[in-house]
């Protein structure tokens, strides 16, 4: 791999409702989304993509597919690019679930079974050693908000935050492959010895 492209996932029917879900294969994307997933086809239309990844999530596959709607690129599913599993969260508010991780630490797991941010940054790093081992030049990677910005923070040096920056549906970011080493380095570092920079127990 030489140069890789996040994109998060187009308008979602989880959006619209501000609902989290990370139970595969979940809703698809809504009108909104279809019409965004062109666009970033659009946006990435001078890029030589060899090849395309999402989540097993139906959101990512579908702004996968309708963005590389034209070309004839190879498309896979890669778990390790699923979203933070929320536990019970999943299926609720999302307010709900961002107002319990702004008041725990990142190593603290969901309740109901979920993923720790920690554990979702490993996870995040492991996907990203996946992807540069890979023989094709330029990926075209389709995930979910919270692992697109932890790699896209992650490659600028800097850790994650309990209160994270937004990040827009179906807008490419280019990163080159020693920047995507370091996000890779970065998360497992991180996660070894987690703090936020956001927060008072982050210093």
């Amino acid at each position: 791999m030489r140069t890789l492209i996040l994109a998060r996932h187009a308008h979602a029917e989880s959006n619209a409702g501000e609902f989290v879900n990370s139970t595969p294969p979940g809703g698809g994307l809504s009108d909104e989304g279809r019409e965004e997933s062109g666009l970033l086809g659009s946006l990435v239309a001078s890029d030589p993509i060899d090849v395309g990844f999402s989540s097993r999530l139906l959101r990512t596959q579908e702004t996968l597919a309708l963005a590389l709607a034209t070309r004839s690129v190879p498309r896979f599913v890669e778990p390790l690019l699923d979203e933070i599993g929320f536990g019970s969260f999943d299926g609720g508010s999302l307010a709900a679930y961002r107002r319990w991780a702004w008041e725990n630490e990142p190593d603290e797991p969901c309740p109901g079974g979920g993923e720790s941010r920690t554990d979702a940054a490993r996870r995040f790093a492991d996907a990203l050693s996946v992807l540069l081992a890979r023989p094709e030049e330029t990926l075209l990677v389709v995930s979910h908000a919270l692992p697109i910005r932890y790699v896209i923070d992650a490659s600028d040096g800097r850790f994650p935050a309990a209160r994270l920056a937004q990040v827009a549906h179906a807008t490419p970011f280019r990163l080159e492959r020693d920047a995507v080493h370091l996000a890779a380095e970065v998360l497992r570092g991180w996660a070894e010895a987690p703090r936020f920079a956001d927060t008072p127990f982050g210093g």
